[in-house]
């Protein structure tokens, strides 16, 4: 079983979404996405496994989404997967991948859907 977490250690959702994996005897790869964020292909393809638009997915109290204002609603779907890609702060975590099925764990228990 191969499992990836998208993963920021310094956010407590992220810690207990790990943790909880490791409890469930599972060894993710670990992808710390602020030091290796994904590429343009890795983020369409957590969108659509995920099913939602970049917006949904973007954190909103994050400095970045107000000072590149991407709240403004005639932005691209490609103008806010670039805002992402260039500021992967903007990204919600964890991001939990397992066998082409994806969870974030908030809470953590969610990412138990896809197991």
């Amino acid at each position: 079983m191969s499992v990836t977490i998208y993963h920021n250690p310094r956010c407590s959702k992220s810690r207990a979404t790990l943790a909880l994996l490791n409890e469930k005897g599972i060894q993710p790869e670990i992808v710390e996405y602020l030091n290796a964020p994904p590429t343009k292909e890795e983020l369409l393809r957590i969108l659509d496994g995920l099913a939602m638009a970049p917006r949904d997915l973007m954190r909103k109290k994050e400095k970045p989404y107000a000072e590149l204002n991407l709240s403004d609603e005639s932005m691209s779907r490609d103008a806010l997967v670039d805002a992402i890609l260039e500021n992967p702060i903007l990204m919600e975590r964890p991001v939990v991948v397992k066998d082409g099925r994806y969870a974030i764990g908030r809470p953590p228990e969610n990412v138990l859907e896809i197991l």
